[in-house]
């Protein structure tokens, strides 16, 4: 049985780690690489790098916060925030960066999956899908949740997988920075049609949580942001409970 894993996550803008709840009113979090560093030396399992206003304000992801994050951690590392092109994972595979995550680019040109896989292996690409629950019925989003799309999250992690995706990072909106819990019966419904690994985020905010996920959840991993930054859990505890509770994973 493969380890389950514990993924911190950076939502970077200007060059400061950042957090909010819905993805709005953000505070600051402190220097993504010295957080990088600081969650490589706790344990995690790996890490993930968001330029998080890079799509909305049309930039380029930031290469030198990536050089410096790799020269100071040696996990597999996953960048994201505005690549919509092949030069552009080339030159963050080149500056240290392990895989890259697709999600506005995606859904406007879902081929560009299979062209990335193409080029650099399924292995590099992970599709990130932002899902809203509107009355009961979950939709994707785009564009840091501005942007409704035509796709339900089902449809779309499918279609995806189908397109040569090597992971899915699914993200429950709704829950974004709560802290009430990960967004249960979606990530199991996911995680259960797909062969590909699930990466459950959003809403974690107690060690029960990461175990709901990964149990109840049927993730393969489990990824957080607040919960980690301001001090509320340590990645060590949280994967010691895990284990305690019969979870197979690296400590």
């Amino acid at each position: 049985m493969l380890s389950k894993r514990i993924i911190p996550c950076l939502d970077v803008k200007n060059g400061r780690t950042v957090k909010g709840v819905n993805f709005n009113n953000l505070m600051d979090a402190g220097d993504p690489v010295q957080l990088a560093y600081e969650y490589y030396k706790q344990g995690a399992d790996e890490l993930v790098l968001l330029d998080i206003t890079a799509t909305l304000e049309g930039r380029e992801t930031f290469i030198n916060v990536v050089k410096d994050v790799a020269k100071a951690i040696s996990i597999p590392f996953t960048v994201g925030g505005g690549i919509s092109k092949p030069e552009q994972v080339e030159a963050l595979l080149k500056a240290g960066a392990d895989k890259v995550s697709i999600n506005s680019a995606a859904l406007q040109n879902p081929n560009l999956i299979t062209t990335l896989a193409n080029a650099f292996g399924s292995q590099c690409v992970v599709v990130a899908i932002d899902a809203i629950n509107n009355q009961g019925n979950w939709e994707v989003v785009s564009h840091s949740g501005t942007k409704e799309t035509i796709w339900d999250p089902f449809e779309w992690a499918k279609k995806a997988e189908s397109l040569g995706a090597g992971e899915i990072l699914l993200t429950s909106y709704s829950s974004d920075g709560t802290q009430m819990g990960y967004a249960i019966d979606l990530t199991a419904k996911i995680s259960e049609s797909l062969k590909i690994p699930v990466i459950a985020s959003g809403g974690a905010g107690c060690k029960e949580h990461f175990l709901e996920v990964l149990t109840l959840g049927k993730a393969d991993a489990a990824l957080a942001a607040g919960v980690f930054h301001f001090g509320k859990l340590s990645i060590k505890e949280v994967k010691q409970y895990l284990n305690d509770n019969g979870i197979v994973i690296r400590l």
